[in-house]
């Protein structure tokens, strides 16, 4: 048995995570679904992987953030949505520094498409997990920020606070039927349009937690819960609970979109393939891809770390 190191931190949370992939399956067409039923655990659970791998492989970490504001208050709206656009603009190392996820993230889409028309079963099913995730993170207004802790505005610990401990307290309660899959015409400034949608958030998710928090008794914010046998400081149930209601519905808003959007990306790439048929594949458990070990490299784990 294969021993999976996880990281500190982990953006949207893993049960999020994997909650948002297991609820895109159900979106899809018939003679797509059969296929993803068939490996529903591998997807679910492997939503994990792009976290696991943030402090462990070199290039990973920026793939689930962009700083768009590190450009300038209004830059998410004309930042170049090309690749080797915003290279001769801007500079790859900068690019990098500041996050590239609307970038990578489509060409996670475009690495499902060749997936699909090789009909590689291993490939199609970590790609489709980490492609889930990805569009997960798009969809978190604390990953298109600088401020993506509340470091800058001394609301820190806001990060998990808003994408773990809300999704795990609320989520069962949340709807998550999004309808059928649908094809994306322009996969790539769908993907923007998603981050931009996302960033217009960020100034209610930091500023409804500073308004709670100036009227909130301090020594109700936060209590303690035992976790994995350890007595760790979270945010008080009263606290989340009013938080979430200011917030009224968005991060249930996020997360469906989030949910649909996978759907829809899923089943664009498969059409883009040219509609293999899936069938002959959804038997083959042995094709499920193994578990890798990824054990974390000193020098990332300082990067863009923030409280879970």
């Amino acid at each position: 048995m294969v021993t999976i190191l996880s990281p500190p931190t982990a953006p949207w949370g893993f049960y999020a995570h994997r909650l948002i992939n297991r609820h895109a399956v159900f979106s899809l067409p018939p003679e797509m679904i059969r296929f993803y039923k068939a490996h529903l655990e591998y997807i679910s659970e492997n939503a994990v992987n792009p976290d696991r791998r943030r402090y462990a492989v070199k290039g990973e970490a920026e793939k689930h953030y962009l700083d768009a504001d590190a450009y300038g208050d209004s830059a998410v709206y004309y930042l170049p949505r090309y690749w080797q656009e915003a290279v001769e603009k801007f500079g790859e190392d900068t690019l990098r520094a500041h996050g590239i996820a609307p970038w990578s993230t489509y060409q996670t889409f475009l690495q499902l498409i060749r997936a699909f028309e090789s009909k590689n079963t291993p490939s199609i099913l970590r790609i489709s997990a980490d492609l889930g995730h990805y569009i997960g993170d798009i969809h978190v207004p604390l990953h298109t920020t600088k401020n993506y802790n509340g470091q800058l505005t001394g609301q820190y610990g806001i990060h998990g606070f808003w994408e773990t401990r809300i999704p795990e307290l609320f989520a069962d309660g949340y709807s998550f039927f999004v309808g059928k899959a649908e094809f994306i015409p322009q996969p790539q400034l769908a993907i923007w349009d998603a981050l931009v949608q996302t960033h217009e958030a960020v100034d209610s998710v930091l500023r409804m937690e500073k308004s709670l928090n100036a009227q909130f008794p301090e020594n109700r914010k936060y209590s303690f819960e035992e976790r994995g046998g350890i007595n760790t400081r979270v945010y008080s149930k009263a606290y989340t609970q009013a938080y979430h209601h200011l917030l009224d519905g968005q991060v249930e808003r996020q997360m469906v979109a989030a949910i649909k959007m996978i759907a829809d990306m899923w089943f664009t790439a498969w059409i883009l393939a040219g509609q293999p048929n899936l069938d002959a594949l959804a038997g083959h458990q042995s094709d499920i891809p193994s578990e890798q070990e990824w054990k974390p490299i000193d020098e990332l784990k300082g990067i863009r770390e923030h409280d879970n």
